[in-house]
């Protein structure tokens, strides 16, 4: 009895001695450009805090799970304004984060990975859907939750032919952006068996569309612009440069749906999902951010989901042992849509299904039944094993 009771006075010791000691503290970064981008539509101006608020709500997820696991996790951010030097400024957040989360462009991107490269810091793309950073640019040190822009293609493309409207009308606007979506979603309609009966451009020649004449200039336009035009079943836009989208449901010459930059959209995330749990992650967010939470704010979410899932999973705070386990055959993380996610290894973009959206409901979830793969449906989405041209460096 006296052994017992020292055995268990012991291991009190003990547990009030783990309890109280210091947490191991993981910082995380984030870095971002100043400023918002403007859009057509006034109820989707993105806010301030878009996407580092979803960051901050998976700061507070970790730390829930961290108070039982002795670690404690921080966010520190950083925008970068016009002219300044983003691998000085990836650097200076390095030097106390060996995680950095980046909302940034391609070439911005590819200059704070370059930098940190031998530092041993592990960066989350939460932002930029360029395909070449996957492929002909991609880097060994660079995790990306954002989907491609041929997966957003893809997801959108398995719908339209699951739905028998394999005639499309594409639309595209005249800035590179939009010609590169445009690339994704003819890549889409050779793989899936669909026609583009016709393309147009659509040329941005400035002016104020928030006039007082502005719906009368546009009822005008919009119809003129999309008549005379071949045989098709859906118009599909390629408008990321914000131009032209919004305008099209509603105004083209022919009554047909639209599907793309506007009408039909694929996201990685919208205000809408509700299914697999997810109006309790929903509601978490607006009571914290008095908004609703966007595709720009799952994806940094899920970054930072990552980084605690992986440190609890080896408690370890360690960035070698927490990056390895993340790119290890054994990770991957849940984020409320039906599956758990997982790392492609050619190239380290996050297999996630997307949703595709009107504005007010998730219309449907890609990939699409009957989409087969021989590893994962996940990976009907975008560039398969094979196609990839990515060598990670």
């Amino acid at each position: 009895m006296i052994r017992w009771l020292a055995g268990l006075i012991g291991f009190g010791l003990a547990a009030t001695s783990a309890l109280a000691a210091d947490p191991v503290t993981v910082g995380v970064g984030y870095l971002g450009i100043a400023g918002t981008r403007s859009t057509l539509s006034l109820v989707e101006q993105p806010a301030e805090n878009d996407g580092v608020a979803g960051a901050r709500l998976a700061i507070e997820d970790n730390n829930t799970t961290g108070k039982f696991t002795g670690q404690r996790f921080t966010l520190e951010e950083r925008r970068i304004r016009e002219g300044e030097d983003v691998a000085q400024a990836a650097t200076a957040l390095a030097e106390k984060n060996g995680f950095i989360i980046a909302d940034l462009p391609a070439d911005a991107l590819l200059k704070a990975a370059d930098a940190l490269r031998d530092r041993g810091t592990l960066l989350f793309n939460a932002g930029a859907i360029d395909e070449r950073l996957r492929e002909a640019d991609c880097r060994a040190n660079v995790i990306h939750t954002a989907p491609t822009r041929a997966m957003l293609a893809d997801a959108l493309g398995q719908y339209l032919v699951w739905k028998k409207w394999s005639r499309w009308l594409l639309v595209v606007g005249s800035h590179d952006e939009d010609r590169l979506f445009a690339d994704a979603l003819r890549r889409t309609a050779a793989r899936f068996g669909a026609k583009i009966v016709q393309e147009r451009t659509f040329e941005d020649k400035g002016g104020a569309r928030r006039t007082d004449s502005g719906v009368t200039q546009i009822q005008r336009q919009i119809p003129v612009f999309t008549q005379q035009a071949p045989a098709y079943d859906v118009l599909v836009a390629a408008d990321e440069s914000e131009v032209f989208g919004a305008y099209l449901p509603y105004r083209t010459w022919d009554p047909r749906p639209v599907a793309g930059s506007a009408g039909l959209v694929p996201r990685s995330w919208d205000a809408s999902q509700d299914q697999w749990g997810a109006i309790q992650m929903q509601n978490r967010f607006i009571k914290l951010n008095s908004r609703r939470m966007t595709a720009l704010d799952m994806q940094a979410w899920t970054a930072v989901r990552m980084i605690g899932e992986a440190t609890s999973r080896t408690n370890s705070g360690e960035v070698k042992k927490v990056t390895d386990f993340i790119k290890g055959p054994d990770f991957s993380v849940a984020a409320f849509k039906g599956t758990r996610l997982t790392l492609r290894d050619w190239n380290w973009q996050l297999r996630q299904p997307i949703l595709l959206v009107d504005g007010r409901m998730v219309v449907s979830v890609s990939p699409q039944e009957g989409f087969l793969h021989q590893v994962s449906e996940l990976d009907t989405l975008g560039y398969d094993r094979p196609e990839s041209k990515c060598k990670l460096k």
